[in-house]
């Protein structure tokens, strides 16, 4: 890999990481606690608001999930480790990284 295409896929992994970054700031309020409030808010509403805030965490969740392997792919980068399969120890194709810039495996392994 070059350090062109090395610098690409770095720069790739830091955008992802940036906008997940921004998403979880921007939707912060929509995981706050429902609050209890029977007068104005009725009995469905406020189950329809606790659903919501759930699926509002579990995709938090995953974000903060991503953002995990997102910053080992930079340390692997880093580590200069990267773009190498874990298992077999042979290089992962660019284009595989270019799809998931986090691969860790080779298309073999994977499989």
């Amino acid at each position: 890999m070059t350090a062109e295409e090395l610098a690409a896929l770095k720069a790739q992994l830091c955008d992802e990481r940036d906008e997940l970054i921004s998403l979880s700031t921007r939707t912060k309020d929509d995981r706050a606690p429902v609050a209890l409030d029977q007068q104005s808010v009725g009995r469905l509403s406020r189950m329809d608001a606790l659903q919501q805030q759930s699926m509002d965490l579990a995709r938090e969740e995953m974000r903060l999930r991503r953002r995990q392997v997102i910053a080992a792919a930079l340390k692997r980068i880093e580590a200069d480790d990267y773009g190498y399969c874990l298992v077999c120890g042979e290089d992962i194709p660019y284009k595989r990284l270019q799809a998931d810039a986090t691969a860790t495996r080779c298309i073999t392994c994977m499989s």
